[in-house]
């Protein structure tokens, strides 16, 4: 049904499932076999179609060259199971597949499966929200200190500077958020974690890949800072660590033959027990290793394998939500295979199958699977683990992006800042937000916003009564000239600005008679006596 919530991982799997189907049908040579005396067209034997197949597989990027023999034949049976094929008799089913001479053909309806729908789109306000600066509390005044009085700026060096003053300073006080908690950290590194993990994969949305509630973001934060010298999660709860004798067994095998754990006789075919031993604990446990809920996110990691460095990445993010336990089992795991198939001093561990491939044949079932039990869950292991071990020092590195932006968020958390009584920044009259506003509006406040404080201080001087007449006069001048609308709109005509300044008075002003007369004789009718 449409908008059905679906379990972890079966759509792209699903889809690979279909697409293969495609690929094996369209391209699958087909001819006239002899079987029994009977001629059957359009038909192929086991082993065409396994040879068939497995070049297919081998050559596609979805799956690549650690695609074994084996594995194909495995595919094929269930092909035969699914109906995919059948035998030229149209049985399939009960019998095995075979890779021999038996004969088969592709049925005429079509066996490729339905996709499941993926769930609608979540609004993206149901994602955790990442927390703010808003909630703050303010910081305490130390006892016995008077709390300080308003400052008042009005020396003449700041007149000269500033043409005029502004009056006194509003009343401040210093404001930061509450202690941010344990918890509070956790779902910080939850948000921004699962946030890079969708930028990274390219996707819209994680919906019908990774569902947050499955994020613990106490394991992430653990997974970052609870490592070794060697970059290895250590556990608090050491019960749930491997048993000694499992980590013994992988010493040994890692450090052949220099191991100093291992105080047993050797013998022949020692090493394959010791492997052996290690198989058997990985392949009891409950789920693979990546968990079934993040099956999807991993797989839709293959897409991007052909890309080393987002593939890189993007794995970097995704083991971060492993569960710690996971995690170190993982990383240990890995760390092993990649040493044992660079180990020229090992001697082989199967006599028919290389180290490398064989590594990656044992161990890619204990890593990657799902809840569903899909169809393609050991090919598509096979490619993951294969990149995963040959890059596992660079997978199991904290991201440097995603770190520094998870401590420069938990900084601003943290850092106090200032807030003025009556001022827009006070957020505990009002929440803050951001509102778009158009370019005529925002023009209209700026004007605003710088008219209303000068028209305060035009006003300011003008009350001013310890300035002189003189000392008035000269500072409106320097207003005037500095801003010249602000002064037209106080004074529009000479009568407004006649009745604020007062005129100069009359009886200061020296006779027009004095100042026409020359001074020349003057000057030389005065002299001095020794």
């Amino acid at each position: 049904m449409e908008g059905e919530v679906i379990g972890p991982g079966p759509y792209r799997a699903t889809k690979l499932w279909n697409e293969t189907i495609k690929l094996f049908r369209g391209g699958m040579p087909v001819r006239r076999h002899w079987a029994h005396f009977r001629c059957y067209d359009w038909s192929f034997s086991g082993s065409e179609a396994v040879d068939y197949l497995h070049q297919l597989l081998r050559s596609n990027s979805n799956f690549g060259p650690e695609v074994t023999r084996y594995q194909t034949l495995q595919l094929l049976k269930k092909f035969f199971k699914a109906h995919v094929i059948e035998d030229v008799k149209g049985r399939y089913g009960t019998e095995d597949f075979e890779d021999g001479g038996q004969l088969y053909r592709f049925p005429t309806m079509s066996p490729l499966k339905t996709l499941p729908t993926r769930p609608l789109v979540r609004d993206s306000r149901d994602l955790p929200r990442l927390i703010r600066w808003d909630d703050y509390e303010e910081l305490p005044l130390q006892e016995n200190v008077a709390p300080s009085k308003s400052a008042v700026l009005a020396s003449d060096l700041w007149n000269k500077r500033h043409s005029v003053a502004i009056g006194d300073v509003n009343e401040c006080k210093l404001i930061r958020r509450k202690e941010v908690t344990q918890k509070q950290v956790d779902h910080i590194w939850k948000t921004m974690t699962v946030t890079h993990l969708q930028k990274v994969l390219g996707l819209k949305t994680l919906d019908g890949v990774l569902n947050p509630v499955h994020v613990n973001g106490r394991h992430i934060v653990h997974n970052v800072f609870s490592v070794n010298k060697t970059g290895i999660v250590v556990l608090e709860n050491k019960s749930e660590d491997m048993p000694y004798w499992v980590v013994s067994a992988m010493k040994c095998l890692a450090n052949w033959p220099n191991s100093n754990d291992s105080k047993q006789p050797l013998y022949p075919s020692f090493e394959r027990d010791v492997l052996r031993t290690i198989v058997d604990y990985f392949q009891r446990l409950k789920e693979p290793l990546l968990t079934f809920h993040l099956y999807e996110v991993f797989v839709s990691i293959l897409g991007l394998l052909q890309e080393k460095d987002t593939a890189t990445e993007a794995l970097q993010i995704s083991c971060l939500l492993l569960p710690p336990p996971n995690r170190r089992r993982l990383q240990l795991l890995l760390r092993l295979m990649a040493r044992v198939c660079h180990n020229p001093l090992l001697p082989p561990l199967n006599d028919t199958i290389a180290t490398h491939t064989l590594m990656v044949h044992l161990f890619s079932p204990c890593v990657l699977g799902s809840a569903d039990d899909m169809d393609l869950d050991e090919l598509l292991a096979t490619k993951l683990v294969t990149f995963m071990m040959e890059h596992h020092n660079n997978i199991f590195h904290v991201n440097r992006k995603l770190r520094c932006q998870v401590e420069e968020h938990l900084s601003h958390l943290k850092r106090a800042q200032i807030k003025y009584v009556g001022s827009d920044t006070d957020f505990s009259s009002s929440p803050a937000f951001c509102k778009h506003i158009s370019k005529v509006d925002s023009e209209e406040q700026k004007v605003i916003g710088t008219q209303i404080p000068l028209q305060q201080l035009l006003e300011g001087l003008i009350a001013d009564k310890e300035l002189t007449v003189k000392d008035k006069r000269k500072r409106l001048k320097q207003f005037q000239k500095s801003y010249p609308e602000v002064y037209r709109n106080r004074f529009p005509t000479e009568e407004s600005k006649a009745a604020v300044i007062p005129e100069k008075s009359s009886r200061f002003r020296p006779p027009l008679t004095f100042l026409k007369k020359p001074l020349q004789p003057f000057q030389r009718s005065w002299s001095f006596r020794a």
